[in-house]
């Protein structure tokens, strides 16, 4: 196994340790699962960098690398659903794509055609990285927050707004995850047979 595919799966060795992170309550438990999620989202960089350079790139890359990227951003999401930083109708939108596209990916294994990410996908992948990052911020924030002497009066506001912003920066990921996903289904069409 290549060095861009190990990367791949520490990526998704990571995730447990990663969910442990968010569910388990303890001091800035919030800072350590953004390090975790720091590190996998790094693996997902340098994996596709090294493989290009290095003219490593392979089937099983193709398929477990988009798969990878899924495992990690839909455990973040069902966890933040869990702990109510996010709306549970934003994590079907996110599932209802990511079948979507693998229904269309395991078509064409099928066929003997292994069917790599697009630039939207990428797109998509970033911007729920970035939106993700967010929520960790706001999250480690306000545990910060929670420490100072401040009028305990102020947190219900302060939660409120918090949970707008992540909520705007999980929708707008969202909103990229759909367009990509229409785009995929319509590049790949050749896939799917209505016979």
């Amino acid at each position: 196994m290549n060095l861009p595919n190990r990367l791949t799966i520490l990526r998704i060795v990571l995730v447990p340790f990663f969910i442990a992170a968010i569910l388990i309550p303890f001091p800035f438990h919030y800072l350590a699962a953004l390090a975790v999620f720091g590190a996998a989202s790094l693996t997902d960089y340098f994996d596709g960098t090294i493989a290009r350079k290095r003219n490593l790139v392979t089937n099983f890359g193709k398929f477990s690398d988009p798969l990878a990227d899924k495992i990690l951003v839909l455990s973040a999401l069902l966890c933040f659903v869990q702990n109510g930083l996010c709306d549970a109708l934003l994590v079907i939108v996110v599932l209802f794509r990511e079948f979507a596209v693998m229904s269309v990916r395991l078509l064409a294994a099928s066929e003997g055609k292994v069917v790599a990410a697009n630039i939207w996908g990428k797109v998509k992948t970033v911007t729920q990285i970035i939106a993700i990052i967010i929520i960790f911020v706001l999250q480690i924030t306000k545990e910060i927050l929670l420490m100072l002497p401040l009028d305990p009066a102020i947190m219900p506001s302060v939660n409120f707004i918090f949970f707008i912003i992540g909520e705007a920066a999980l929708w707008i990921s969202t909103i990229f995850c759909i367009i990509s996903g229409i785009i995929y289904l319509i590049d790949n069409r050749q896939f799917i047979s209505m016979e």
